[in-house]
């Protein structure tokens, strides 16, 4: 093997209402709008891109929203549920946070060292807050609507649910490298590097699940690390000469990736860590404005009229809200 994964990258899925994902995601659980592009291969529609002050791989949450889209199905074949680091013992506040929000959800201890908050986001999509005896050392978010002693530090895990297991086991540590942590029942721990938190990927074996419908509500893909287009060139070659059907390597402006589908279904990226999202705008203001990559430029006209128009609540900068430009545009943050 020429190269291993560092570990989850990010976790991309599907929305429908673009303002009610904003809302959820930046006020119920106190994520970062890191950046506010559109689909590549879409552009009049919205990527919107979560996760902590900088938006670091390992930290991401990201959402093509696809306004009046139907409701996927989860099963088999994907990604069936996410789940997000936050401090041992904040699953109550985390409880009661959602309910006065009007999201229901429930606490189940997994194992002696964890305990989970289950809920749903407003599109149906699974979403676990793990909070383990493990600290997690990664800097929260300093949100306005989540106390930082409770705030989600980054992605935890993913479970992938397959009909047979041994494709997606064999890919997973023989093609990624990841190692095998436990066996519990139909579930299998799988981790990157150190196995901390954002290294984790759980697979589920369930032959009679109903393998899933991707739209509303669903993960259309997770990503894994590398560090570099170099490495990441080196195991896409590996990777078809594994077999496997690899695409070209795509600029996605903040990283670049490429994708193959592993053969229980699931759809896989590969993303570098860099250049990340400061490229196109200053750290305090990331997510702001509307970035389009250089050959959408012509277009931006057209595209700012055919996406929604959304409102950044204020939660999301709150560096820079007092500011002067914010004071004297009263239109700071509104696009489309």
């Amino acid at each position: 093997m020429t190269a291993a994964t560092q570990g989850l990258h990010h976790v991309t899925a599907i929305a429908g209402n673009p303002q009610a994902n904003i809302d959820f995601y930046i006020k119920g659980l106190g994520l970062r709008l890191v950046k506010k592009t559109v689909n590549f291969d879409d552009p009049a529609t919205y990527h919107l891109y979560y996760g902590d002050e900088s938006g670091k791989p390992g930290t991401l949450m990201t959402f093509f929203p696809w306004n009046g889209i139907a409701p996927g199905r989860i099963g088999a074949g994907q990604s069936t549920s996410t789940a997000f680091s936050v401090p041992e013992g904040s699953l109550g506040w985390w409880r009661e946070h959602f309910k006065a929000l009007g999201v229901e959800s429930t606490i189940v201890r997994v194992s002696p060292d964890e305990e989970r908050l289950s809920l749903r986001d407003p599109d149906g999509l699974q979403l676990d807050l793990v909070a383990s005896s493990t600290t997690d050392p990664r800097d929260p978010w300093d949100s306005a609507s989540v106390p930082a002693e409770h705030a989600v530090r980054g992605q935890h895990s993913s479970v992938l649910t397959v009909n047979n297991p041994e494709g997606t086991l064999a890919t997973l540590t023989d093609a990624l490298g990841l190692s095998i942590l436990s066996e519990t029942g139909n579930t299998t721990r799988l981790a990157a590097g150190d196995g901390s938190a954002g290294n984790i990927i759980d697979v589920v074996a369930d032959p009679r699940a109903q393998y899933g419908l991707t739209a509303g509500g669903t993960v259309h893909h997770i990503a894994f690390r590398v560090p570099d287009q170099a490495t990441q060139e080196l195991w896409r070659q590996e990777l078809i000469g594994r077999g496997y059907r690899v695409t070209a390597i795509l600029d996605r402006q903040y990283f670049k990736s490429i994708y193959f589908r592993e053969p229980g279904g699931v759809l896989f990226e590969i993303a570098t860590d860099t250049p990340g999202f400061n490229v196109d705008e200053p750290l305090l203001e990331l997510g702001r404005s509307l970035k389009l990559p250089p050959w959408l430029e012509p277009s931006r006209e057209e595209i700012e009229q055919a996406v929604a128009r959304i409102e950044l609540p204020s939660e999301n900068n709150p560096a820079v809200e007092n500011s002067p430009a914010v004071e004297n545009n009263p239109t700071a943050g509104l696009e489309g």
